[in-house]
C-alpha cells in the first residue's frame, strides 16, 4: 500500500467466482475465487507496451501425441497454479484496494503492483517471459517452429519434450525418471498441480 500518486491512473479490480470443471478420475469440480484487475482501463504506452504472448499450436500437440503413440513415450500433464502471478511488471501500475480487503485507517491508499495480476494486458507476456527464462536455465531449447515447445536431449532414450499452453503443460519422454526430474525442478520454482498421466488437454480427451 502506498499514498495515492497525483496524475496517475488508478485501475480497479473485481472478484470473479467460478465453479471449475474437474478432470474425471483425477480432480473433482471445485469452487474458485480470483481477484482480477480491470485491465480494460489501461492506456497503451503508459500502463503497458508489448502484450503478445504465444500459445502452443494445435498441430504441435498432435505431433506430440503421434510421437507418444509411435515411440511408446510416457506422457504426463501439469498445471501451474496462478501462473500469471509469477510475472514481474516492468511498468508502474497502481490499483485500488480490492473489495473486502480495504485496510482500516488506510482507505485513501492504493496498491502498487509488483507482480502481474490476471486481467492486466501484459500479464500473459510477463508470465511467458518468466517461464522461458526458467526453461533455458534448465538446459531446454525452445523450438524455432513453435515458441511453446521445449526440447532437451538429443537421442530418443533421453529426450524430453515439454509443451505449454498458458498454464497447462504436457511432458513426454521415453523414461518416467526423466519426466520426474523435470517435474521436480518445476515444482521447486512454481506451485504446480501434478495431474499424472495426461487425459485431457484443451478439450481433447487423450
Amino acid at each position: 500500500l502506498v499514498e495515492k500518486p497525483e496524475k496517475k491512473k488508478i485501475i480497479g479490480s473485481k472478484w470473479v467466482f467460478k465453479l471449475k470443471e474437474g478432470i474425471p478420475g483425477v480432480e473433482k469440480p471445485r469452487y474458485k475465487a480470483r481477484l482480477v484487475a480491470k485491465g480494460f482501463s489501461q492506456v497503451e504506452g503508459i500502463d503497458y507496451t508489448e502484450v503478445f504472448a504465444p500459445v502452443v499450436k494445435h498441430v504441435s500437440i498432435r505431433i506430440m501425441l503421434s510421437l507418444v503413440a509411435n515411440y511408446d513415450l510416457d506422457l504426463e500433464q501439469l498445471d501451474v497454479k496462478t501462473a500469471f502471478l509469477y510475472g514481474t511488471l516492468d511498468e508502474e501500475i497502481y490499483m485500488a484496494q480490492p473489495e473486502g480487503f480495504v485496510e482500516e485507517g488506510k482507505e485513501d491508499q492504493v496498491c502498487l503492483l509488483l507482480k502481474s495480476l490476471y486481467g492486466l494486458k501484459q500479464s500473459p507476456r510477463q508470465w511467458n517471459r518468466r517461464f522461458d527464462t526458467f526453461m533455458k536455465e534448465q538446459g531446454f531449447d525452445r523450438s524455432a517452429y513453435d515458441p511453446c515447445v521445449y526440447i532437451k536431449g538429443s537421442d530418443l532414450a533421453h529426450i524430453v519434450y515439454l509443451l505449454i499452453y498458458v498454464d497447462d503443460m504436457l511432458i513426454a519422454s521415453k523414461h518416467s525418471k526423466e519426466i520426474k526430474r523435470v517435474k521436480d525442478s518445476l515444482k521447486k520454482e512454481f506451485e504446480m498441480k501434478d495431474l499424472g498421466a495426461a487425459s485431457r488437454i484443451l478439450g481433447m480427451d487423450i
